[in-house]
């Protein structure tokens, strides 16, 4: 130990999205070498962890003046940050470096721990979850009551990306999947346990899915092109459904042309013959045209949209003229 020397101060920082206990080895090197190891917060997440290792805690919320004389001597004093980042402490240390009266230690952040992506889906679960608990409205939602919101947020992020607006496109995905974080937290209250899910299951679930259609990625299948992915997708979803009719799964709440399309999309990919039903009327020529377009690859539902932003560009000239 140098009696010369100022020291040295480690802030350790951990994700409150990461479990307890799951620190880097560099963190546990630091920690252990240490002739101080602070903690102003007596019950913070790290500390029974810090016990069964064998580290000994002071439980001290320092000053920054305290931190830089425990210091002193060439001494290593590691403190344990706060899930709210220490601001008082670390503005303290700023003052006294900036002064230039002081000789100060090093200074270092040490993250023990990192987020992975996808962490912050973690803090939406959590406050979903108190939102559900203490919002009169919020926790008065039911599936039913909620639906409506989930077609509207579908449609603002379908025009999102059609307007080609990046940063409307990141806010309605979050509102896109806000329903889908609301349903789940809903659906773990079901009055019977054995039906009721959460989020866990819906990921869970879906992570099944993805990896068992995706064979060519997860196992010894072979995929060279789009249209070999889509074969394998076909394949395998036809042997999870069983399905008695190429028409079961099609939602027939959704727009006409789009339904029109996906019939016509089925019946394609099946090399199914069969014959556009005739009659009179507006209906019958609608339906001819989206099968023709989902033949030539063209979603007719996109296509009317972007007619229709071009009729609403005319009128609006017509307006202003």
């Amino acid at each position: 130990m140098n009696a010369e020397s100022p020291g040295r101060i480690v802030l350790l920082t951990a994700s409150h999205r990461v479990a307890p206990g799951l620190l880097s080895w560099p963190a546990w090197q630091t920690l252990h070498a240490a002739d101080r190891v602070l903690c102003a917060d007596e019950h913070h997440p790290q500390l029974p962890y810090l016990r069964e290792a064998g580290v000994a805690v002071e439980y001290v919320g320092p000053s920054a003046q305290d931190l830089v004389d425990a210091c002193a001597g060439g001494r290593t004093v590691v403190v344990l940050a706060s899930g709210e980042g220490d601001q008082p402490l670390t503005d303290g240390l700023a003052r006294l470096a900036g002064s230039g009266r002081v000789a100060m230690p090093d200074l270092e952040l040490l993250p023990g721990s990192y987020d992975l992506p996808g962490a912050r889906l973690l803090d939406l679960v959590q406050v979903m979850d108190r939102i559900r608990r203490e919002c009169p409205w919020s926790s008065r939602q039911s599936h039913k009551g909620l639906a409506k919101y989930g077609i509207e947020e579908a449609y603002e992020l379908v025009e999102a990306i059609e307007d080609g607006d990046r940063d409307e496109l990141r806010e309605e995905l979050g509102d896109v999947l806000l329903q889908v974080v609301f349903h789940a937290r809903i659906a773990e209250e079901y009055e019977d346990p054995d039906e009721a899910f959460s989020i866990d299951d819906v990921a869970g679930g879906i992570v099944e899915k993805l990896i068992h259609r995706h064979p060519h990625v997860f196992g010894d299948a072979h995929a060279e092109t789009p249209e070999d992915v889509k074969e394998h997708w076909l394949r395998t979803k036809a042997v999870e459904k069983q399905r008695d009719s190429v028409t079961e799964g099609v939602p027939l709440g959704q727009p006409g042309l789009a339904l029109a399309a996906k019939l016509a999309g089925r019946v394609r990919t099946a090399g199914l013959d069969v014959a556009l039903p005739s009659g009179d009327g507006i209906g019958y020529e609608l339906l001819a045209l989206a099968v023709r377009a989902e033949a030539e690859g063209v979603d007719p539902e996109a296509a009317l949209r972007a007619a229709g932003r071009a009729y609403r560009d005319a009128i609006r000239a017509v307006e202003q003229g």
